[in-house]
């Protein structure tokens, strides 16, 4: 068969299969062994899926699962087609997953959305990974004995095969201990809820942090404005180079919200360190905070200053 027979047998597939065109039957049926059809050949370690009986999916028991119900077709559509067909390459079964499928992303998650829209919620439609065709099985393995987005390594992973600016970011010198395995992504992200910025789990990022981060929180006597609006002007969340993960040192930091006019009437520069200046104390250790300390905020009755 040539390939313009090729392409022709595969679009008149498809538009029946969408019932557009009248008179033609050519819907797949389902296979009648179910699952034992598929395993013939799946079961080999180079199309190994048998770790999803280890899964909740391939539960005979919870009346939810899809091997309680059509078994492997259940997910990949009735295949009957495929499983007697000689080059089962040449027909695959209705919908197959990954970046090799001809199916387009929306109807791969859709085969998920199925039985999962009530996990990811609404948030997911419209959401920054769904407007860019990010498919489920592009995270996700179902036929794994464990998901990797389980383990908090194999999920960074995963995320940082997309983001690896990120990925850099989390071996500097200052951060969260994502690295080690303390932390996950899901800690701090839903991917699945695009009705916060950033896909956040909290509704803004001080909601997000302040999870952990407790005693930040407040709320105080006196407040420093920058820390009510937003934790990341001041910190880089995924790592930085600087103490406290901060985005610069102090007093630059500082200096970029207190300009040279207010106290001390001068600004502050690596060359008063060179020149000996005076100013050179307010440049050692942590700089601003030599006296400020209580930069997040204070309840002290005469802590308006953050000194105490």
């Amino acid at each position: 068969m040539n390939i313009r027979k090729k392409i022709l047998a595969l679009v008149v597939l498809v538009l029946a299969c969408m019932s557009v065109i009248p008179g033609i039957v050519m819907a797949q049926e389902y296979s009648s062994k179910g699952a034992d059809s598929c395993l013939g050949c799946h079961r080999s370690a180079k199309w190994s899926v048998m770790g999803i009986f280890n899964t909740k999916h391939g539960s005979r028991v919870d009346p939810d699962a899809p091997f309680s119900n059509l078994q492997c077709e259940a997910c990949h559509g009735p295949s009957n087609e495929h499983r007697k067909a000689k080059d089962k390459a040449e027909v695959k079964p209705t919908i197959t997953f990954g970046k090799e499928s001809i199916a387009p992303v929306s109807e791969q998650n859709g085969a998920c959305l199925n039985c999962h829209e009530s996990h990811t919620g609404a948030g997911w439609f419209g959401s920054r990974h769904e407007s860019v065709d990010v498919g489920c099985s592009s995270c996700h393995n179902v036929h794994a004995d464990r998901d990797p987005m389980f383990d908090p390594v194999e999920q960074q992973e995963t995320c940082f095969s997309c983001h690896p600016r990120t990925r850099s970011d989390t071996y500097k010198a200052s951060g969260h201990p994502l690295r080690f395995g303390s932390m996950s992504c899901s800690d701090c992200h839903n991917v699945h809820d695009g009705n916060n910025d950033f896909l956040l789990t909290a509704d803004n990022v001080n909601d997000t942090c302040y999870t952990c981060h407790a005693e930040k929180r407040g709320p105080y006597l006196w407040e420093h404005a920058p820390v009510t609006e937003s934790c990341s002007l001041c910190h880089d969340p995924h790592g930085s180079n600087h103490p406290a993960s901060l985005t610069k040192r102090p007093p630059l930091l500082c200096q970029q919200c207190h300009s040279a006019s207010g106290h001390p009437g001068v600004g502050y520069s690596s060359d008063d360190l060179d020149a000996g200046s005076s100013n050179a104390r307010y440049l050692m250790a942590r700089g601003c905070q030599n006296c400020h300390t209580q930069v997040h905020g204070s309840n002290h009755p005469s802590g308006s200053s953050q000194i105490r």
